[in-house]
């Protein structure tokens, strides 16, 4: 019984995968399936959630080290594409400046994913704007704690 449903479950499985090939570029899926820099960090320096338009939920938090964002994780309960914009949000701001990471654009998010389908596009918007709350987080921070010592991190 064990060998007939794992039968099923792995057609199911491939059918799922043929039907993602079909709407998903190779970098959509590869993070969807494995998404970079997925879960949370402890006592961030940068934080931010938001929900999208869709319903969908995204959260970002970071850490800054010698001025460049040096950790950073993303959480959502969205769809493929929201895993897959906000994995990519965090590949394209990790070790960069903060005056860098806050021009991230949904286009430059679209870009390296090789593009979502039109009705998810807004997923790359919930990414970005999620780093962006994230960053304005980090700088009211920043502005409101200065280190004692006068360094920036």
């Amino acid at each position: 019984m064990y060998n007939n449903f794992q039968k099923d479950a792995d057609e199911l499985q491939a059918l799922i995968m043929e039907d993602a090939k079909k709407v998903y570029s190779e970098k959509v899926i590869e993070r969807w399936l494995n998404p970079k820099n997925l879960g949370r960090i402890r006592n961030p320096e940068g934080f931010a959630k938001i929900k999208g338009p869709c319903g969908d939920t995204m959260q970002i938090s970071f850490k800054v080290k010698d001025h460049k964002i040096s950790k950073i994780r993303f959480r959502t309960d969205g769809c493929a594409s929201s895993i897959a914009a906000g994995s990519m949000a965090t590949e394209l701001a990790m070790g960069k400046t903060i005056e860098e990471a806050v021009k991230i654009s949904p286009q430059m998010i679209l870009d390296a994913l090789d593009g979502l389908p039109e009705e998810s596009v807004h997923c790359a918007l919930l990414a970005s704007n999620t780093l962006k709350e994230a960053i304005k987080n980090y700088n009211h921070t920043k502005r409101d704690h200065p280190d004692p010592q006068g360094k920036e991190d």
